[in-house]
């Protein structure tokens, strides 16, 4: 059975904490990765291991799958009631139909694509295709490649920011790899010094910082416009998504192997700490925000112990569920 939940957002810049207890959505069974909210359709959208958890959040919300996928990593709202998830173990991205699930198409990229991000000024995906070492440029209304860029081996997460500019989180190289979006060509890396296998990466257009979840517990802070690191900030263990709250002006980072959600605020000249530590549950890595509400979905389940000789342990049947906090914990 799962665990009661307590939620107690422990504010680093007061004296008081908040404390409340946070409803969950139960779903099925099976390992996930990233999550997205898509507001026009009132849906939160989780890639799983086999499908896509759809949660319609109006009302009382409701987890149903949709599609078949092998081991799905990024799931991407794009136009038209459509979806865009990776397929990570058969080489391909995956377009569902999102009004009643079915496959409408199926396009092969490469080895390993992962993260994934669409550009609505240009109607473009660009899905990191990790193994391979490369962006894959896709027009989302024909569903076609148009290009492939090369880059390095272990591309993470994505993030669109100034002068039409792809960064991408590259894990093995400790750095942020550049693509220019019109030439369709790769830019010079930023180094991330003091970042050990960065993965989620969000870009803050009003500050114009770029923030990556390294897995040695900092988070890295990017001048995206000068194209370098301006501070390390430490953070829990096992972070992977960063949660961008654009209102507000801040990221949340997951870390699951410390079960603690952690808020840094962007609107200060250098940020040198968290300003917000909330407790959340083992193993809760990644999540979504819905930025009409402020409420934050986190995935979580019970896991057993980890597999001799190594490896990652495997959740609990019948213990999965999506932690709902509200993001506004701390609006100061």
């Amino acid at each position: 059975m799962r665990r009661p939940f307590c939620l107690i957002a422990a504010l680093f810049t007061a004296t008081a904490a908040v404390s409340a207890t946070p409803q969950s959505i139960p779903g099925p069974d099976g390992g996930w990765d990233y999550s997205t909210v898509d507001p026009a359709a009132n849906r939160l959208y989780i890639a799983r291991n086999a499908s896509v958890t759809v949660v319609d959040l109006a009302g009382a919300a409701q987890a149903r799958s949709i599609g078949t996928i092998a081991h799905g990593h990024a799931v991407v709202p794009l136009p038209g009631h459509r979806l865009l998830v990776t397929s990570g173990d058969d080489g391909t991205v995956r377009l569902l139909d999102t009004k009643d699930g079915h496959e409408i198409s199926r396009l092969a990229v490469g080895r390993h694509p992962d993260g994934a991000i669409y550009d609505p000024a240009t109607r473009r995906a660009y899905v990191m295709v990790s193994k391979d070492g490369k962006v894959a440029v896709i027009d989302t209304k024909t569903f076609r490649l148009i290009a492939s860029i090369p880059l390095k081996p272990a591309l993470e997460f994505p993030a669109i920011g100034p002068d039409d500019t792809l960064f991408v989180n590259d894990e093995d190289a400790n750095e942020i790899e550049t693509v220019d979006t019109h030439a369709l060509k790769a830019g010079d890396p930023i180094a991330l010094p003091g970042c050990e296998r960065p993965t989620g990466l969000a870009y803050d257009p009003a500050s114009g910082r770029l923030v990556s979840a390294c897995a040695n517990g900092q988070a890295a802070i990017v001048d995206a416009k000068a194209r370098r690191m301006i501070a390390l900030v430490p953070i829990g263990k096992g972070p992977d998504a960063v949660i961008l709250d654009a209102r507000h002006h801040r990221v949340f980072i997951p870390c699951g192997k410390s079960a603690e959600l952690d808020m840094i605020r962007l609107d200060q000249p250098q940020p040198q700490q968290v300003s917000a530590r909330i407790p959340t549950e083992m193993g809760s890595r990644s999540g979504a925000l819905d930025p009409r509400t402020g409420m934050l979905y986190l995935p979580a389940a019970d896991f057993g112990p980890a597999p001799a000789g190594g490896g990652k342990p495997t959740p609990i049947d019948g213990t999965f569920h999506i932690l709902m906090i509200p993001g506004d914990t701390d609006t100061q």
